[in-house]
């Protein structure tokens, strides 16, 4: 089972799960966690190869895809006995809840995507397919202190960027190329969420500099019924890091609004 970590204000109370990025932890929410757990109990989890989740067993799968890795996530809640969750993420991690909550929606109260990732632009598909080429070539810490600088390539996203390259550092060579192959054939699953209205509340939260994935997010939004959208100015792609009061302030908001119109 993947790592994972409570943090209980009482029974009564919804849960909020919150799942990283690829390259990520479970850490990347500290800045999080003391807002949230005033009001909801919190579960933070490791994906597989990610953090804590490092067990040996975690080398041994055949077919590696987003409802594999989904499994796992679902598999937590299971043993938690937690019917029912608000989901936050970020990243890469925004698509492992759409794909949870597109099989398994009585399990969503919500959802906020914080940089979420829901098409890969001109230059994305570029950057893919040019470490498709070398990732057997080049160490992966290379390639992904590349990648990071151009997501998050100004100054004031330095932060962000830095904690994600130091947590990358933790991750799996192996796992680093099996999630490098993951994105690179994502294409269809995202178009497919693209599409889709999920029909589950979905608080889209971007930066105004998130130039790479802001445009197809303003797009979806003007579609689907469910979805709004926050844009942080000033803010670049790992919003939760780069502006958490305000990122915290609008998911709570958010957050206590569903909750009031599930009370109602």
């Amino acid at each position: 089972m993947l790592s994972f970590s409570t943090h209980i204000k009482a029974s009564e109370f919804r849960w909020v799960t919150f799942i990283h990025g690829a390259g990520g932890s479970s850490t990347i929410w500290y800045k999080q966690l003391k807002a949230f757990s005033s009001n909801f109990n919190i579960l933070l989890i490791d994906l597989r190869g990610h953090g804590r989740s490092k067990a040996p067993i975690y080398n041994r799968i055949k077919n590696y895809n987003f409802s594999t890795i989904g499994d796992e996530v679902v598999e937590v809640l299971d043993h938690l006995k937690i019917k029912s969750t608000h989901w936050i993420g970020i990243s890469l991690g925004t698509i492992i809840i759409r794909e949870i909550t597109e099989r398994f929606p009585e399990r969503a109260l919500s959802m906020v995507m914080g940089g979420a990732i829901m098409k890969l632009n001109k230059r994305g598909q570029v950057l893919m397919r040019t470490g498709a080429l070398l990732k057997s070539v080049l160490p992966y810490m290379i390639l992904y202190q590349f990648f990071a600088w151009v997501i998050m390539p100004k100054k004031r996203h330095n932060e962000a960027r830095n904690l994600f390259v130091r947590e990358a550092r933790k991750l799996y060579q192996k796992e680093f190329k099996r999630w490098f192959t993951l994105v690179a054939e994502i294409n269809p699953l995202l178009k497919y969420f693209r599409f889709k209205d999920s029909n589950v509340p979905t608080l889209y939260i971007m930066g105004s500099e998130d130039y790479m994935f802001l445009p197809s997010i303003r797009k979806i939004v003007s579609t689907h019924h469910s979805a709004l959208l926050r844009v942080i100015e000033n803010c670049g792609h790992v919003v939760n890091i780069e502006q958490p009061e305000v990122f915290n302030q609008e998911a709570m908001q958010f957050l206590k609004q569903i909750d009031s119109n599930k009370k109602a």
